[in-house]
């Protein structure tokens, strides 16, 4: 890794637990960690339940759009984290893989993505300690 580590998270859509994780990161790590976020099958925008859950903790992702994810993206990233995106997701030797087990928000209203929030948000927590130890 070099001196700010890279983290891409994955999944599907890229509009809710990606773009979720992402936004944690990036509130909770500031320019620690560079923050990279990316679908499969992008959608066409960012899940409104998931944007309004992130707001309610005071983290705004309406500006972010979701992402194809990209072979270079994966290759230069230094810890990967999929949600649910199976075998899209190329690998790499020496990168270090993450599968997060969590609910998809799709279709969901806002307080069902409360708790998927609140997940999100603990793993995040869990992974810039080991990321970064002194943040």
């Amino acid at each position: 890794m070099s001196d700010k580590p890279s983290v891409l998270f994955v999944c599907v859509h890229n509009a809710g637990r990606s773009q979720m994780a992402a936004g944690w990161l990036r509130h909770l790590a500031g320019d620690t960690v560079e923050v990279r976020s990316a679908g499969s099958e992008p959608a066409d925008q960012i899940n409104p339940a998931a944007v309004e859950a992130m707001r309610e903790v005071g983290i705004d992702i309406t500006d972010q759009t979701p992402k194809i994810l990209e072979y270079d993206t994966v290759q230069s990233s230094d810890v990967i984290v999929t949600m649910g995106c199976g075998d899209a997701c190329p690998y790499f030797p020496g990168k270090r893989y993450e599968d997060w087990k969590l609910e998809d928000p799709a279709g969901k209203g806002v307080e069902s993505v409360r708790p998927i929030r609140d997940d999100i948000k603990a793993r995040i927590e869990k992974l810039l300690a080991d990321l970064v130890p002194a943040a």
